[in-house]
């Protein structure tokens, strides 16, 4: 079976982010941007597990968008957590480079698909 790097990165990422509103709102009682964090973060391979068998390149195209809408949503609820104190550089580094790499696989896929659909 053929790998998909966007599928695994996705799932690894939301195990990340589930780890991380574990440790917000246990040690930080962080309990409203860590939500909003969770809902995004693991939104985006849900999205992207929605493509796997959408309905025509249409609605493959639909769900990727919503992917890389939440990936976005999350790299600001992790600057916010930032600059809010809520992580630090080390804690933050990480987990957003993540983001922004999984942001860039989906807007690449994204543009390729576009690209395909317009091209017959």
């Amino acid at each position: 079976m053929k790998d998909n790097i966007v599928k695994d990165k996705s799932f690894d990422f939301a195990i990340r982010i589930v780890k991380l509103y574990q440790y917000l709102s246990s040690n930080k009682k962080e309990f409203i941007l860590s939500k909003q964090l969770l809902r995004s973060g693991t939104s985006i391979g849900a999205m992207i597990r929605e493509a796997e068998h959408a309905e025509s390149k249409s609605d493959f195209i639909h769900k990727f968008a919503i992917a890389q809408k939440e990936a976005n949503e999350v790299v600001y609820w992790l600057e916010l957590l930032k600059a809010t104190d809520y992580l630090n550089e080390k804690e933050f580094e990480t987990i957003y480079n993540d983001a922004i790499t999984i942001l860039k696989l989906i807007t690449s896929i994204l543009k390729t698909s576009k690209n395909q659909l317009v091209s017959k």
